[in-house]
């Protein structure tokens, strides 16, 4: 039996209250749907999931259609049963079907493998859990020998059987046989007038079909996501768990409940990592390195031994070992730093390389520049990079020494151990060792302010 994945992704979400798609909705900086795609094909790499889709699909469609999946649109939501029926097309009559929701982003792979490898292959598998609070979901109930016989949706329970806290998580497992079998037979007289899936507990049972459950014991795995409050819930449980094993992995976190996980990072040993720290994309930080407070990683590299300090912007950046980063350093899209570069309070750097040892270490702006190695860059120093129109490059050679307040006017090349004066502009190219300057007469007027003051400043 071959394993087939079906993704309820059509719900309308009425209780976000949002213009947007429950679906898109983003946990660690994905959209839920995403996490759902990824931990399927992560059970079935060579076997398309199917997702079935609906409120506002156009926009779920385009935000993650490159994913290898089919995509199956239920053009009227008339409930989850009808949604998986949409399905069954794409669907072999000798495969196993597993459903799983787009709004229950973390449910894990250990969880699912194990209901997977646990469930007979003529079983119907359920997942339950137990929650103090079950409000919202649907119950399980059992006969006296602890078998399941029916689901009650909390719309349809009476007060007696809404005391019951174990719960339907709605994550299935059984033939696809038996969905053919059943779903066309699903009755819409119920309270919402909706065609439920957990109606095929009742056929199992009437067949006398084995339902075997699986308790998840976290959660958090199998909660819903139906409003931003339950959507924060899941975020903070999130991140506490990914600080965690980060913490296990020999990284020092200042407080664990103030770092912000968002993507695929990988941390080395002997890291440490002040408050308020977000890593946004792919993230990769080498052994040694100190981030500093309030600062953001997005996909970016950290050699070993780096430090960055305080309210420091990284996106898209690649920096060398041993390299000094801030305070309120931002580094742009296509930054490449050498080793043991320095890189100071606010200054920018943008799409630029700068060799082993150089310093740009105040009030500057670097951009589309290709810099040498042991070079000294002077405060408030911007390369002009841009006339409205199209972008030029600096290139800037080894030891070369910027003065302070110049601006170098791309296209232009500064060659080796070139001096640039302060408050120069460098509108040509200077030569190898050369100095250059802008020649100019500074002249001084004795006397002149109190006259003026007595002028009334005219």
């Amino acid at each position: 039996m071959a394993l087939q994945i079906v993704i309820l992704a059509a719900g309308q979400g009425k209780r976000m209250h949002s213009d947007l798609p429950k679906v898109l909705h983003c946990l660690a900086g994905k959209p839920l749907l995403e996490h759902v795609i990824h931990t399927a094909l992560s059970l079935t790499p060579q076997t398309p999931s199917i997702i079935v889709y609906g409120h506002l699909g156009h926009q779920v469609h385009a935000a993650l259609s490159h994913y290898h999946t089919h995509w199956i649109e239920q053009k009227e939501q008339l409930g989850t049963g009808h949604a998986v029926q949409q399905s069954l097309s794409k669907i072999s009559d000798d495969d196993r079907v597993l459903i799983l929701y787009a709004d229950v982003p973390l449910i894990s792979i250990a969880t699912l493998k194990k209901f997977i490898h646990d469930t007979p292959e003529k079983d119907v598998g359920l997942l339950t859990t137990f929650l103090a609070d079950p409000s919202g979901y649907g119950r399980i109930q059992r006969d006296a020998k602890k078998q399941v016989t029916h689901i009650i949706e909390e719309k349809e329970a009476s007060a007696k059987e809404k005391t019951i806290n174990e719960i339907n998580t709605g994550i299935y497992l059984l033939p696809a046989s038996y969905l053919k079998k059943w779903l066309p037979q699903l009755q819409a007289d119920n309270a919402q007038a909706e065609y439920y899936l957990t109606d095929i507990i009742k056929f199992a049972v009437e067949e006398k079909i084995h339902i075997h459950t699986s308790e998840v014991t976290v959660a958090e795995e199998v909660l819903g996501v139906n409003d931003r409050a339950q959507l924060a819930h899941l975020e903070r449980y999130y991140q506490e768990k990914m600080a965690e094993q980060f913490m296990r992995q020999g990284v020092t976190l200042a407080d664990p409940r103030r770092i912000d996980i968002r993507g695929e990072v990988t941390i080395g040993r002997d890291v440490s990592i002040d408050v308020n720290v977000i890593l946004e994309g792919r993230v990769i930080i080498g052994d040694g390195c100190i981030i500093g407070p309030h600062t953001i990683l997005r996909n970016t590299v950290l050699g070993k031994g780096v430090e960055i300090k305080a309210n420091s912007v990284l996106d898209g950046a690649e920096v060398g070992a041993e390299c000094m980063i801030g305070p309120f350093a931002r580094l742009r899209p296509g930054t490449i730093l050498a080793e043991q570069v320095h890189v100071g309070n606010f200054v920018e750097i943008k799409n630029s390389e700068l060799g082993n040892k150089t310093k740009v270490n105040h009030l500057s702006y670097v951009g589309d520049s290709e810099v040498g190695s042991e070079v000294n860059v002077g405060a408030g120093v911007i390369t002009c990079n841009y006339d409205g129109i199209n972008k030029y490059k600096t290139t800037i050679g080894n030891r070369v020494q910027v003065g302070s307040d110049s601006t170098l006017v791309a296209p232009v090349t500064l060659h080796d151990d070139v001096y640039v004066a302060s408050a120069t502009t460098v509108r040509h190219d200077v030569p190898k060792g050369a100095l250059v300057y802008n020649a100019r007469e500074e002249k001084v007027r004795e006397g002149w302010t109190e006259g003026h003051r007595k002028k009334g400043g005219k």
